[in-house]
């Protein structure tokens, strides 16, 4: 027995499947995900050592300007609020994909 709307859904899934095949192929050169994610988080901790750099210095009296040093600690805090939102993010899609395949 063939049933029309069975051959239907499997027409679907195979062109979904090629559709997936052919966005994963369009650039080879593009980063992959965990390559950028992992870059980011070394951005930030450069960015948090950098703005505790700039603390230990206000402390020991080698950097006199205190907006130098509030703009570091400013950035290292927007770039970590920005991680953790990427990653939050990261987490929800996650989860909708595990709903979808149970």
């Amino acid at each position: 027995m063939d049933d029309p709307m069975i051959n239907r859904l499997q027409g679907l899934q195979g062109s979904r499947e090629l559709e997936m095949r052919k966005a994963r192929s369009k650039d080879p050169n593009a980063p992959k995900f965990d390559e950028m994610l992992s870059s980011f988080v070394k951005d930030v901790n450069g960015l948090q050592k950098n703005a505790d750099k700039s603390i230990q210095k206000m402390v020991s009296g080698e950097i006199k300007d205190v907006h130098q040093v509030m703009l570091a600690v400013g950035e290292a805090k927007v770039a970590f609020n920005l991680m953790l939102e990427i990653r939050n993010k990261t987490m929800e899609a996650y989860q909708e994909l595990s709903k979808m395949r149970g």
